[in-house]
């Protein structure tokens, strides 16, 4: 059995999805962070660094993983699944995951930041962070050229990039001329495993009913 600590952001995704895909048995704990639950005590024992997701592995000593990247890696070396033996190809799977982990997610947040919540619109900072986002994208977007997935197979480097990739619009991100990336996200799309771990802990629907109030509440716990 996985605890999963989670909520609903694109790093929390990327855990359940992948405890989705793999058909581990887990459980659900929301946390939320509007109320700063990822700062209180108890959990900074799981996670230092007050941030979600993390996950306590009940069949190993109570071992404990935080980082959305090393959640990814360690669930798919328990599992055997969605990350290669063959060192070659297994090395090239951590490349594109470390590409999210470096590249997307921070600059991406930057951009949702700075788009958002910066209490002063500085357009040099927006356009920046939007531009190195979109140039990212458009990497991808090269990589999946001839292929469906980024590392060839389904891996955990799509699982990695695919709840940031869905998120572009928040951020003002144009997916405009991106074929291979928006075919990709088609495919990501109608996996079920996906569509299961994208209501994870939150119904997507819910999500769509909440307030402007309470949207812009989770969006700066987000950041924090």
């Amino acid at each position: 059995m996985i605890d999963l600590y989670t909520a609903e952001t694109p790093n929390g995704y990327k855990a359940s999805i992948m405890l989705e895909e793999t058909g581990l048995d887990y459980e659900v704990h929301h946390i939320d962070l509007a109320e700063r639950e990822q700062k209180e005590d108890w959990f900074l024992e799981i996670n230092p660094n007050g941030r979600i997701p993390a996950i306590i592995d009940r069949d190993v000593a109570d071992h404990t993983v935080f980082e959305s990247g090393a959640i990814l890696m360690y669930l798919a070396e328990k599992t055997g699944q969605f990350l290669p033996e063959d060192a070659l190809q297994r090395s090239k799977v951590v490349q594109w995951v470390m590409f999210q982990m470096a590249g997307i997610g921070p600059m991406q947040g930057q951009a949702h930041v700075f788009l958002h919540y910066a209490p002063e619109k500085i357009e040099y900072a927006i356009e920046r962070y939007q531009n190195e986002t979109r140039r990212l994208y458009e990497v991808v977007d090269g990589q999946l050229e001839g292929q469906d997935f980024i590392a060839g197979d389904i891996s955990i480097a799509d699982f990695a990039t695919y709840p940031w990739a869905r998120s572009h619009k928040w951020s003002g991100i144009s997916f405009e001329g991106l074929p291979n990336l928006s075919a990709w996200m088609e495919r990501m799309s109608e996996r079920p495993a996906v569509q299961r771990g994208l209501d994870v802990p939150v119904p997507q629907e819910e999500l769509d009913d909440i307030s402007e109030e309470e949207a812009e509440e989770l969006g700066k716990s987000i950041v924090d």
